[in-house]
């Protein structure tokens, strides 16, 4: 009996804990547990290949937002090829919606629900020991003849109890780490499906510790702390920041998506005396209109997060990517407008323009009638309009994210950037002119080098902003050359 757990990532340099968790957890099936990882660009006659190749009795699909649709095609052509083989689903994208995903795919047997360390042990027990019956397994749906069956969810589990994965290192060579130091989140965003589970837990510190070492050790380039809001725990976020401060080898950098408004002041006096590179911070602000903010059940203390950003910003020596989304309850386009104003002023050193996804279980998809929400119906599911942005706004607002990854987010334009927008008051304005500019010239449609972006940037200038152009060209200068 052989069992294939199989991830579709986004990109190659991508890697999916869940699976490697799964594989680890159930060692004791190392024979006849085996993993591959694909991605949702490579041609799916490469993978139908390989998985019909590899001899699979069982084949387990992880799946997200991101390839849901992918794998949706791959199993159903892999069930023409392989018709006695059984096909399972798990991860966040059909565990809130288990008996319907079943129903559209006849040809999976069934779903593992939420949390599938144990559950997936359980199914290798039956699958090659013959132990028990599908009906006995807690923590999966599965098709019982014409019927579908939801055998409810598992009790969540010790996140120490899931042996670490990252013994081999040389199977990751060229792909990012990926590290889990708790699972669930405290907050109630109505947006995320990681406020579905409100049973917070850590992994043991002095285990955190052993396996940071080991990072680095090997001078890993970068860990990614898959942790929801990793200092929602002050004691735990000291204990891992402290560490990785004394044991600092000049190489690896740390991820962390953080509440700004949570950190300390201990907290960010500790982060003053690191290495710069050695950390950085992902800050989800989301909203800055207060309105927005009770809808979505955030709670957050604006004036305390922009305090926080900007001290740590005052240190020159961590990274901070703050987060806006478009297409909340209550945003319009002026509020939008003005959320986004309010973060640039913080000077991040990447803002990230986003759209709302309504995600299957959430809160949002509760509520999308009441906020008159349409939405894709396929996956990523993201906003196409409110009660409060129409689909033009949408529309609009896309352009003007594609001038702020081109123009701000890729730290080419530094200099000339912010002289434009000292000039023009309004950070947002200055984008929404770009985006105008473009679509007038028909930029957007073309791929272009890095030399025509200036260029570009050049002739908007001399249209826009005629006066003292030469202290504009100078910047635009030292931008191009530095």
């Amino acid at each position: 009996m052989k069992i294939l757990l199989a991830a579709c990532n986004a990109k190659y340099i991508h890697s999916n804990l869940a699976v490697y968790d799964l594989k680890a957890y159930s060692s004791d099936y190392d024979k006849e547990v085996f993993l591959r990882e694909y991605t949702i660009n490579q041609p799916k006659d490469e993978i139908l290949k390989d998985i019909y190749g590899s001899g699979a009795d069982v084949v387990c699909f992880s799946c997200y937002i991101w390839n849901i649709s992918f794998v949706r095609e791959l199993i159903r052509d892999l069930a023409k090829i392989l018709p006695e083989t059984a096909f399972w689903a798990g991860g966040p994208e059909v565990s809130y919606d288990a008996e319907n995903f079943l129903t559209e795919m006849p040809e999976v047997t069934g779903v593992l629900v939420g949390e599938g360390e144990k559950t997936f042990h359980d199914l290798l027990e039956y699958y090659i020991d013959g132990k028990g019956s599908l009906g006995e397994i807690r923590g999966i749906a599965y098709r019982d003849g014409e019927e579908i069956r939801h055998n409810g969810w598992r009790e969540l589990m010790n996140l120490s109890e899931i042996p670490f994965v990252y013994q081999h290192l040389e199977e990751f060579e060229n792909r990012i780490i990926y590290y889990e130091s708790s699972r669930g989140c405290p907050f109630s965003c109505s947006y995320c499906l990681s406020s579905i589970d409100k049973k917070l837990r850590f992994r043991d510190l002095e285990l955190v510790k052993k396996e940071l070492q080991f990072f680095l050790d090997h001078k890993v380039p970068q860990v990614k702390f898959v942790d929801r809001t990793f200092n929602c725990k002050h004691e735990h976020a000291m204990a891992i920041w402290k560490y990785i401060l004394e044991h600092d080898n000049g190489v690896t950098n740390f991820h962390f998506e953080v509440s700004a408004d949570l950190l300390r002041d201990e907290e960010m006096d500790l982060m003053a005396k690191m290495r710069p590179g050695l950390i950085q911070l992902e800050i989800g602000v989301q909203s800055t209109n207060q309105e927005t903010i009770r809808a979505i059940h955030r709670h957050m203390d604006l004036d305390k997060l922009e305090r926080c950003v900007d001290r740590v910003h005052s240190f020159r020596n961590i990274h901070q990517h703050l987060d806006l989304i478009a297409g909340l309850p209550y945003e319009d386009y002026d509020t939008f407008h003005r959320s986004f104003n309010d973060v640039y002023q913080m000077k991040p050193d990447q803002l990230q323009l986003g759209f709302l996804k309504v995600l299957k279980g959430s809160y949002m998809e509760e509520m999308a009638a009441t906020y008159k929400m349409q939405y894709q119906n396929r996956p990523p599911f993201e906003v196409l309009s409110t009660r409060w942005l129409s689909y033009k706004d949408v529309i609009r607002l896309k352009e003007v994210e594609d001038m702020v990854e081109v123009y701000y987010n890729s730290g080419m334009f530094d200099k000339t950037i912010a002289e434009l927008v000292q000039r023009m008051k309004h950070p947002f304005r200055l984008f929404e002119h770009l985006a105008d500019y473009y679509k007038e010239h028909g930029y957007q449609e073309v791929n272009h080098t890095k030399l025509a972006r200036y260029e570009i940037l050049y002739d908007f200038m001399k249209e826009v902003t005629p006066s003292k152009l030469d202290r504009l060209q100078r910047r635009l200068t030292f931008d191009l050359y530095w």
